[in-house]
């Protein structure tokens, strides 16, 4: 039935013939692509423990997350050209083989340099999993249902990377750190033996792709070629740029060059190429072009404010880093619980509205903990990150709903592809950025304290001689008392410009969500999302 009027009978034709058992295909996917996000986070903290076993610097050992990161960006938004030229399912179950594989590899790589080269095929089967079982779950239910599905691919992919830093410490520290990658294994053993009975390509999908396949395909090797090279040259700036001092750095010079030049022209290329591995045309769609917008923003705040928020309580507050992962946990749960019910509303209130909600509750979120200071508890760390949480539980399957309003139905690999790329690149520019700006900041801050520890400014000389005659009371000398002074207001003044600094990251986050609320006013009616796929405009 057309949203209009009667059904004619290419409506009836186009009509999708949903299976039966839907809600376990979601599940599979689910746990592929929750497998797979994981391994982004889960070797962050057992850098300094790979680089000690295999005789490296902590430096080289970086190369192990951004190797992943790399042929990972690469691979994931062509996933929908691969589909189509494989078949779908194939694909799916080709990819899981290749990660699975690398991930044997990996947990058994006698050097750094066989664990780089088993991370990149890891990275790069991986990198297939995630839009591609979004696009299984799109044409696996009706729109009616798809909310909720969305919901357990949401608990996958936005709880993988809070639980990762602290599944990955404790399995380093109770035993090795060769177990984070060898326990994707028999996950992955799990997930063929499920998937190949269970997965199947629609016979409408099916016969789109041999039509195409039939119509003249052919590879588009000049795409291929821009995609690669400027989506690695992308994620290496964006990973190596704060430790090579960015554009100071003749490195990450040329590697921005190359990413701009690159992407820029592929671009160009796409649009007008028949069989383009990127349709870049789906942007003339609005809702499409705005859900990925946000989406880019969810990722950003999502890695950015899960990598910040660990780093401050130890840093700040001399967490271990057990507890600094038992802060960020609680919001992964919160996550877990939040999606069903989220999914269950987005059948019944407009998709703005709820992003809205959920960018003015995380917004919010960042403003409360700008608020913190080194007294601040457990509990209100926890409660924060729960707040934090609960407002971008809105955001991931309404925005996900609405990439889809509209957009023909053919074109459901591409839709996750794009939506699934925008959240990588947006957490990666977000851990750029904030790790940047912490910097940046901690220095203005030191710079400006700095002015006022002199012998001339009446607080702090009152300070030194009463940290003096502190140190004489426990039995140093007059002269290494003042020294002792000194040096504990030097460490005071360090302390307090590393704290103004993440509150000032997280001051940042706040507004740029909050700024981004208006963005939705621009979003046509989202009511469509009960319509069948692509019976939109």
């Amino acid at each position: 039935m057309s949203a209009t009027g009667p059904a004619q009978p290419a409506d009836m034709a186009a009509s999708p013939q949903y299976p039966a058992n839907r809600w376990l295909i979601a599940a599979v996917v689910g746990l592929a692509a929750f497998m797979e996000v994981l391994d982004i986070s889960i070797a962050n903290v057992s850098l300094s423990h790979i680089a000690g076993s295999l005789s490296a610097s902590q430096e080289e050992a970086t190369w192990v997350l951004t190797s992943y990161l790399v042929s990972n960006a690469i691979v994931l938004p062509i996933s929908g050209w691969f589909s189509q030229v494989l078949g779908r399912k194939r694909f799916f179950i080709i990819s899981i083989v290749i990660f699975s594989i690398a991930s044997l590899a990996c947990g058994l790589a006698p050097s750094l340099g066989w664990l780089i080269v088993f991370r990149i095929l890891q990275g790069a089967g991986g990198g297939g999993l995630q839009p591609v079982s979004q696009a299984i779950l799109a044409d696996s239910f009706p729109p009616a249902q798809r909310g909720m599905a969305f919901a357990i691919y949401g608990v996958a992919v936005v709880f993988a990377p809070a639980i990762g830093p602290t599944l990955g410490g404790y399995i380093t520290d109770h035993a090795s750190w060769h177990w984070i990658f060898l326990l994707n294994v028999p996950v992955g053993i799990v997930l063929l033996a499920l998937a190949i009975p269970l997965v199947k390509d629609t016979a409408a999908y099916e016969a789109a792709r041999r039509a195409k396949m039939a119509d003249g395909f052919t590879i588009d090797y000049i795409g291929f070629a821009l995609l690669a090279l400027g989506l690695g040259c992308l994620q290496i700036m964006l990973d190596k740029g704060q430790q090579n001092d960015w554009f100071d750095s003749s490195f990450i010079l040329a590697m921005a060059v190359i990413a701009v030049s690159c992407l820029s022209a592929l671009v160009l290329w796409e649009l007008f190429h028949r069989h383009p591995i990127m349709d870049f045309r789906l942007f003339r769609y609005f809702n499409f072009a705005v859900a990925n917008l946000l989406m880019f923003m969810l990722g950003f705040v999502l890695l950015g404010s899960t990598l910040l928020i660990p780093q401050f309580v130890q840093a700040v507050l001399g967490y271990t880093s057990t507890l600094a992962g038992l802060v960020i946990s609680p919001g992964g749960f919160a996550i877990v619980v939040m999606m069903p019910v989220v999914g269950y509303l987005s059948g019944r209130i407009e998709a703005r509205w709820m992003v809205a909600f959920g960018l003015i509750t995380v917004g919010l979120s960042m403003f409360h903990i700008a608020g913190f200071n080194a007294d601040v508890t457990f509990d209100q760390l926890v409660t924060a990150r729960i707040f934090q949480t609960l407002g971008i539980a809105f955001l991931f399957i309404p925005l996900t709903n609405v990439a889809y309003i509209g957009v023909p139905a053919d074109k459901t690999d591409q839709i996750s592809a794009f939506v699934n790329l925008a959240r990588n690149i947006g957490g990666s520019v977000g851990i750029s950025l904030v790790t940047t700006w912490l910097a940046r900041r901690a220095q203005y801050h030191q710079s400006v304290l700095v002015e006022h520890v002199t012998p001339y400014d009446p607080q702090y000389a009152s300070l030194v001689d009463s940290l003096t005659r502190h140190f004489t009371e426990m039995g140093a000398g007059l002269d290494a008392a003042r020294h002792q002074a000194v040096a504990a207001i030097a460490q005071l003044v360090g302390e307090q410009a590393q704290l103004m600094s993440y509150l000032d990251d997280f001051w940042l986050l706040g507004v740029i969500f909050i700024g981004l609320t208006p963005v939705i006013l621009l979003l046509g009616s989202t009511r469509e999302a009960s319509a069948p796929p692509g019976a939109g405009h």
